[in-house]
């Protein structure tokens, strides 16, 4: 069922938004003070490309700095970046095969927000490697 989704899903609007954090994470990596940054979009554009089957955490060993980074990244675009995920999930919610693919894009949302300091994982493996005891 999780493959069909991502399929659904890839068709409906995830090629897209995956081709969106890539450029995003190419532009972002063209200064060295926004590699960091092209890498959390990278690592959104591959958990937007196929969401399905997978979450996010938090990662145990995030510090300071990832909490300096994403209050960078708010305000200087996770705002609007979550935002385009609302409005397109509210879009989908209106009909019955988009109402899954409106809460993957509000499963979205939180990364979108903040994405350094999390890692995305397996459902099936709900903890990061770094925040088992």
């Amino acid at each position: 069922m999780k493959t069909l989704l991502n399929i659904i899903w890839l068709i409906l609007g995830g090629l897209w938004l995956f081709l969106g954090y890539l450029l995003a994470g190419v532009l972002l990596c063209v200064t060295i003070i926004g590699i960091p940054f092209g890498v959390a979009a990278f690592r959104i554009a591959r958990y937007a490309l196929w969401p399905f089957g997978y979450t996010t955490v938090e990662r145990a060993d995030a510090g300071a700095p990832s909490c300096v980074g994403n209050v960078l990244w708010l305000l200087l675009a996770g705002w609007w970046i979550a935002l385009s995920h609302i409005v397109t999930g509210i879009a989908q919610f209106v009909t019955i095969i988009g109402i899954p693919l409106a809460i993957a894009n509000f499963k979205l949302i939180p990364v979108a927000l903040m994405p350094l300091g999390r890692e995305i994982v397996r459902t099936d493996q709900p903890f990061a490697p770094s925040a088992r005891w």
